[in-house]
This record gives structure tokens, C-alpha cells and sequence, in this order.
């Protein structure tokens, strides 16, 4: 399904997220749908049947009705195009229109977004929804000079770390044989600034890597290890969200700008609605995934109280160091700024009570 492709820190755990949760697939099969005026081709690797391609074929069933025909999608599900390099090759020469991708496709196209994916970035998804509200148009803008619209986000979700031991701290981090996704500078960067060495596999390959002892940890959703597989490789999930996954549909804008401007209006609306929805249902089966893999026997290890700061102050030395080579300053202090925003306007959090001392004191 996947070929060799560059990864970035987390680009088919969107895949995974769009793989698990598939349902009974909704919206009017393909080879019923007759063919509109204006048909835009995209293709992503997201399978058929699956959550995300449900709510692509609902959006394509919408979008066909409102314009009385006159737009429409062609879904390439599953991979059949290519992996995501392939995909943008195949967009830049005309054969496609456009893409559902991860992290990996939208950093191809313009590495700025990567500043979302920093680890350590976000806490909560209402400071991911707060940095969107604020700076969409800064991200739209970009891709835009890069010659593609965006259509709509998804997301991958918070990821964590899972291994075959307990990881509290960034000493127990080193320990841990870890997987790396092979050319993704942005987790090179992160496990550098720990002083680890991971190794790089194929996300195909991390399963087996798993089974023969040579990583016994990773990196993911929880939706992902679960579609993965990982998980019953695993024993622990460290309750530390390490950094926020991204996606999105793009369309070239030769092909947008085909489609009559009412029509493009009508395509927009029905797309921020459908893509909410898919950010909605992701969220909640990353938490049911969270339920799941606590009734097979996985620990939630807390990450040491006192090491947490540590934790994220070594996580964020890869702000400053990809500062300049991904993404502007500029940006990224738009972004920090915006999440300050979101996290002064939240309601405090509760205070962490203290555990009752055992019956007949402290042993």
C-alpha cells in the first residue's frame, strides 16, 4: 500500500487514522456517479470503506447536488496513484487535480506547515482549533503561492510513545531501540536533541521490527497503533502528547480556477463542513482507541511529574534548530503566540489532589 516514500515525523499515521474506524461505506458508489462538468481528480492513500473516504464520497454526493452536477470528485482511493511524491508528480503534469495528504504530501509542498507538527507545540485540541481560527489564511496564502487551495484539514491527532517498557523520563527514553521514519529531518531532529540514535524502517516494516526485537518502541496515535497493529507488539503507552499530526486536501489551482466562482463557493462551504465532522470523528476514535488498548492490557505510564519539563524543553530546542531551514521565525512566533492565546483563555485546570496515604500509614 505504502511505497518507499520520505516520511516526516508522522505522515502514515494519518493514513492509519483514515484506515481504522472504516465503516459501511456511505454516499453513491463511483461507477454510479454520473460525470460532472468539472471533475476534480484527487487521489490520497486513505483505503475505501474507510472513515475519512466515507466522508470524501458524503462531501462529493453534497457538492454534485448543490451545483446541479456541474462539479464533482474522481477518487483515487487506497494508494493506486502512487504514494504521496508520486501523487504531486502526477498533479504537476496534469494528471491529477489533487491530494488527501499527510504531513509528508503538505511538507512536500510547502515546508512552512511543518511548524504544526512540532513537538510539544500543543496541549489541547482546543489550542490546535485556536491556531487554526487565527492563522488558516497564513497557511492558505502559502500554499496558494505554491499553487495549490486548500480544500480542508484532517488531522492525525496527538501522538505518543509506545515501547515494550515503561518510559517516564528522557533517561528511560534512551534505553529504548527506537523506530524512525528514514530522510524525515524533522524526527531526526527531535531524537538528535535527546541523544538517540533510532533506526530507520519503512513503515511497513516497523511491525516485524517490533516482533524481532530490533525497535522495541514507536511513535503514533493511538488510532494508529491500533490500526497498525503496533500495539500487540507494545506493553506501554507514556501518557506525554509528543506533538500533533496533520493533513489536508489540496487542489492545483489551474484546475480551481476552472470551476466557475459560485460553484468554488459552494465546494468551500460543503468542504469546512465535512472536513470538521472528519476532525470530530478522529478525535473520538483516538480516545475509544485509548479505551481499547487499556482493556488488552496496555499500561498508561504518566511521565515522571518532576521530568516533564525537561522532557519539553529538549523537545523544543527543535524549534530553534529548524527555525530558518522549515519555517520562517515569523511564523513560528505567530504560532507560539496563538497558543499562549488559546491556553490563557482556557478555564484553569483542576488541582492534581494528592493519593490518600495507605491504611496505617506511609511504608
Amino acid at each position: 500500500m505504502i511505497k518507499k516514500c520520505r516520511a516526516l515525523l508522522l505522515p502514515t499515521l494519518l493514513l492509519a487514522a483514515w484506515s481504522a474506524g472504516a465503516a459501511a461505506q456511505t454516499g453513491t458508489p463511483p461507477a454510479r456517479r454520473p460525470k460532472p462538468a468539472h471533475e476534480l481528480k484527487v487521489a490520497t492513500l486513505a483505503p475505501d470503506g474507510s472513515t475519512w473516504m466515507n466522508i470524501m464520497r458524503e462531501l462529493d454526493d453534497a457538492v454534485r447536488a448543490e451545483t446541479a452536477n456541474r462539479v464533482g470528485f474522481k477518487f483515487y482511493p487506497g494508494g493506486v496513484q502512487g504514494d504521496e511524491l508520486d501523487v504531486l508528480k502526477k498533479i504537476r503534469i496534469g494528471q491529477l487535480h489533487g491530494g488527501g495528504f499527510t504531513g509528508l504530501g503538505l511538507g512536500e509542498i510547502a515546508s512552512e506547515l511543518r511548524v504544526l507538527e512540532l513537538p510539544f507545540l500543543f496541549e489541547s485540541p482546543a489550542e490546535v482549533d485556536h491556531v487554526h481560527e487565527k492563522l488558516d489564511p497564513t497557511f492558505e496564502k502559502i500554499l496558494a503561492d505554491k499553487g495549490f487551495v486548500l480544500l480542508g484539514w484532517a488531522e492525525v491527532g496527538f501522538i505518543y510513545l509506545f515501547a515494550d517498557r515503561p518510559v517516564r523520563n528522557p533517561e528511560d527514553l534512551k534505553q529504548i531501540k527506537m523506530w524512525l521514519w528514514e530522510g524525515d529531518p524533522l524526527a531526526t531532529s527531535f531524537f538528535s536533541a535527546y541523544g538517540i540514535s533510532p533506526i530507520p524502517l519503512a513503515v511497513t516494516d516497523v511491525l516485524t521490527a517490533l516482533e524481532t526485537k530490533l525497535i522495541n518502541g514507536v511513535y503514533c496515535s493511538p488510532l494508529a497503533a491500533i490500526a497498525l497493529q503496533w500495539f500487540t507488539r507494545v506493553k506501554t503507552m507514556t501518557d506525554l502528547r509528543l506533538t500533533h499530526g496533520i493533513g489536508g486536501v489540496v487542489v492545483d489551482h489551474r484546475a480551481w480556477e476552472a470551476i466557475p466562482a459560485a460553484d468554488r463557493i459552494i465546494v468551500t462551504n460543503l468542504a469546512h463542513e465535512h472536513f470538521r465532522r472528519l476532525v470530530e470523528r478522529t478525535r473520538q476514535e483516538n480516545d475509544e482507541s485509548i479505551a481499547v488498548m487499556k482493556k488488552r492490557g496496555i499500561e498508561i505510564v504518566p511521565a515522571d511529574p518532576a521530568r516533564v519539563a525537561s522532557f519539553t524543553e529538549i523537545g523544543r530546542r527543535v524549534w530553534r534548530a529548524e527555525a530558518g531551514k522549515l519555517y520562517p521565525q515569523a511564523l513560528l512566533d505567530q504560532v507560539t503566540a496563538a497558543v499562549d492565546e488559546a491556553r490563557k483563555a482556557a478555564p484553569p485546570k483542576p488541582a492534581v489532589k494528592p493519593a490518600p496515604t495507605p491504611a496505617g500509614g506511609a511504608r
